[in-house]
């Protein structure tokens, strides 16, 4: 069996994923190659599936991506599915798992049309695209700050992109984020990930903001909160899901759903590829 490991021409170097799992699933005889799904020449019908991995560009032509993806579903079989993608590229899904009962980092949305200062009046907030990945374009702010923050709001806004303003969380300064990844449904492993939003600091023009990872043992709330999650959803148990997590004075609080292209840091938890290779194969046979 061949299965694709979808990335992007300008990710091929900076998934540190793809080798580990390419890896893994030659050890149980799955042949999986790394192309990139913005590459016009790649024949994707002699897959019997593609597996998203860092498609990290996609926040640039999402309309194009999701048509692509919808071509792979009727040829073949995408992990994850077209329908999962729809709903998880845009962070308004975080409405939807809060009226769920999900405990979300509360959160405030502005449509093109809005006005940029329609959020309320908070002690520190984030401001960033509801379409977005790796922080670009994200922009931490305090209250003194709040005509900067409805600038960049604004900016965003009459380049027709949706907004999401949320409370920056202090806890998150100590104690980081946690982000738990879960095959098929089962948890695997998590991960810290430090600090990424400095006051003042302008958007990163990379792909992604580099993080400081390691490995974390999550606590039985964050595994509850993570379940719950994921409970919450009509699809059904996917290949691969990531929980982050952040730090409050509640308890933990989902800040993102991660669906379609995590890293899933496989470098940081020993045994982490081979579970996603045999959730794989089980699936393929």
């Amino acid at each position: 069996m061949k299965i694709a490991l979808a990335t992007a021409v300008a990710a091929f170097a900076l998934d540190e994923d793809l080798a580990p799992l390419q890896a893994a699933c030659a050890a149980i005889g799955l042949q999986a190659e790394p192309l990139a799904w913005d590459d016009p020449t790649v024949s994707w019908g002699r897959f019997d599936a593609v597996l998203l991995r860092s498609t990290w560009n996609y926040i640039e032509c999402l309309p194009a991506f999701l048509a692509w993806c919808e071509r792979i579903e009727l040829t073949g079989r995408l992990w994850n599915p077209p329908e999962v993608l729809r709903w998880n590229t845009d962070k308004r899904y975080l409405a939807d798992l809060a009226a769920r009962g999900v405990p979300v980092v509360e959160s405030h949305f502005l449509a093109p049309g809005d006005a940029p200062d329609g959020f309320p009046d908070l002690a520190e907030f984030v401001v960033k695209p509801c379409v977005g990945a790796g922080s670009r374009d994200a922009r931490r702010f305090l209250r003194a700050d709040r005509d900067a923050a409805v600038a960049h709001a604004r900016s965003l806004l009459e380049a027709g992109r949706h907004v999401l303003v949320q409370p920056y969380l202090a806890e998150v300064d100590q104690h980081g984020e946690t982000a738990l990844m879960f095959f098929d449904g089962q948890f695997s492993h998590a991960i810290r990930k430090g600090p990424l939003l400095r006051r003042g600091e302008l958007p990163t023009s990379a792909l992604f903001k580099p993080e400081q990872i390691r490995a974390r043992e999550p606590s039985a709330d964050e595994l509850a909160v993570a379940a719950r999650t994921l409970a919450a959803l009509s699809f059904g148990p996917l290949p691969y899901a990531r929980v982050d997590l952040l730090p409050s004075a509640g308890g933990p609080r989902l800040l993102e759903l991660e669906l379609t292209e995590p890293s899933l840091f496989l470098d940081h938890a020993p045994g982490s590829a081979e579970r996603l290779a045999s959730v794989l194969a089980r699936r393929l046979a």
